[in-house]
């Protein structure tokens, strides 16, 4: 191998204009989406061949506050990002390069979020409660329905029969979009992404993101954010408002966010990360999706890993708290808060 190199932001626009990968998790086109829209340094960890052949990488955010601390994450918002080689030496050695730079950034912690375990003494500790959750999908809409249970479709309609107002779109769909969104965090008692981390996706993805809001009448009732590669489409971030929930709104979203991704042309369909045998955890299996490993690895400097969790001990009181703020708070203060926290 001829060298690892950190490459910053020119690097980052140029290596961005790649495009699609085959899981959205992995296009480099989240660096310059966190850099604009939470304001995150981003780093890229480039293993290139004698011949100058790129045969490794791992890309990486700084996650700063002054309320929280300095962490270095690949990557904050993504589920799966992390070292990206088959091959064990490369990956040992630009684990070895994050570990020198989360020292040099005086970083609390280097997280990586993977689907596999890498080796490393530096790495430390690792969370392997979660799971990501994938379904693989038919080349037809037909087939779609078909393959699902007879209850699901039976929710499904139950979702079609009030005649909500499905809708996508992009940047004409943001603010519809975004004030589920923060309702919906509110109610979680989870300080709310800001809206410019939205638009950012939205205009660095181009085509690959788009935007399903479901409305009664005019009222926005459940929304998600939709990604796409060339092989997996993804959905982020889904909320639905909890008053509309016994109508089956969330069943009826979720129907159409499957559909549009066979529409596509996408084998897989990535739920996200749910806890293993939770609520969650069952909404997507009874879609036929089937759980994969999350490993999410540290390497530890300063303090613990597990302060920053929400089910942490010192957070909870915070998080009942959260919840009996007023949306609008919760919209104007919570992008400066959530930014912080890896």
């Amino acid at each position: 191998m001829e060298s690892i190199s950190v490459s910053c932001e020119a690097k980052l626009e140029r290596s961005a204009s790649a495009g699609l990968t085959g899981h959205p998790s992995y296009d480099l086109r989240w660096l310059p989406v966190l850099e604009r829209g939470l304001s995150h340094p981003t780093y890229l960890l480039t293993a290139s061949s004698a011949h100058g052949q790129v045969v490794g990488r791992l890309p990486l955010a700084l996650v700063a506050s002054r309320l929280f601390g300095r962490f270095l994450v690949s990557l904050p918002y993504v589920n799966a990002a992390g070292v990206q080689t088959s091959d064990p030496t490369i990956a040992r050695r630009l684990i070895d390069e994050a570990v020198l730079l989360a020292a040099e950034l005086d970083c609390r912690y280097l997280e990586l979020r993977q689907e596999f375990a890498v080796e490393h003494p530096a790495l430390t500790a690792a969370r392997t409660d979660k799971c990501l959750m994938r379904m693989p999908l038919p080349s037809t809409v037909d087939a779609l329905w078909d393959g699902l249970k007879a209850k699901v479709r039976s929710q499904v309609r139950k979702g079609q029969r009030p005649g909500y107002d499905v809708r996508w779109g992009r940047h004409d769909q943001l603010d519809p979009f975004y004030a589920v969104f923060a309702h919906n965090m509110r109610d979680l008692g989870t300080p709310v992404f800001g809206r410019r981390l939205f638009a950012a996706i939205l205009d660095h993805f181009g085509a690959d993101a788009e935007l399903c809001v479901v409305r009664d009448g005019q009222r926005p009732i459940a929304a998600a954010l939709l990604v796409h590669g060339r092989e997996v489409t993804e959905v982020p971030s889904a909320s639905a408002l909890a008053a509309y929930r016994p109508t089956n709104v969330n069943m009826l979203m979720y129907w159409h966010l499957l559909a549009r991704a066979v529409e596509r042309g996408s084998q897989v369909f990535d739920f996200g990360r749910s806890t293993r045998d939770g609520n969650t955890f069952q909404f997507k299996k009874q879609w036929g999706a089937e759980p994969h490993p999350s490993v999410w690895q540290y390497h530890i400097r300063h303090g613990s890993m597990d302060a920053m969790r929400p089910d942490h001990a010192g957070n909870r009181r915070l998080i009942e708290l959260w919840k009996r703020l007023p949306v609008w708070l919760t919209r104007v203060v919570g992008p400066s808060i959530v930014r912080g926290i890896p």
